[in-house]
């Protein structure tokens, strides 16, 4: 780990002991670490938005009324189609006419937004929300430990490791 100094005048440094405090961080290290992250990762969507590529993981969370016709059948359709992307689905029961999802997404970032987009759009959809976070993506070979007696080696697949 490397060492860096910064020097901050009084009242910002006041205000950034309360913000780790309300927070519950252990030290200021922790905090800038994390502040860090968030700037970095906003300036990777950034590009990503601007067409630089890159992949991501993401979670799409929405609110939609199971009541508005075919609506349940249409996110239904668009993740089968966008199997590529969609990892899993929670479904979780709000009151009697409102359901709330949550989608594990993964694969190209452009993609990932656009399917969001897409969905969220869907008439009936409301308080849509896209958290994403850029990966790196890897080839893999090896060897995951353990395997059944007489069964084959697992095919090359994919890592997918959060940028820092």
């Amino acid at each position: 780990m490397e060492r860096i100094t910064i020097s901050l005048d009084e009242a910002l440094a006041q205000e950034f002991d309360a913000l780790i405090e309300r927070r519950g961080y252990r030290n200021r290290s922790e905090a800038v670490r994390d502040l860090l992250r968030e700037h970095l990762e906003a300036a990777r969507q950034q590009e990503s938005a601007a067409g630089r590529g890159g992949h991501c993981v993401a979670n799409l969370s929405y609110v939609y009324n199971h009541h508005e016709r075919d609506l349940a059948e249409r996110l239904t359709e668009l993740q089968h189609g966008h199997h590529d992307l969609t990892v899993a689905t929670m479904h979780a029961h709000l009151d009697h006419d409102n359901c709330l999802e949550s989608v594990i997404l993964k694969g190209p970032t452009g993609a990932v937004r656009a399917f969001a987009d897409a969905l969220v759009a869907e008439r009936g959809v409301r308080h849509g929300q896209l958290n994403v976070v850029s990966v790196e993506v890897a080839n893999s070979a090896h060897d995951h430990g353990y395997r059944p007696r007489g069964a084959q080696a697992r095919a090359p697949h994919l890592h997918l490791k959060p940028k820092d």
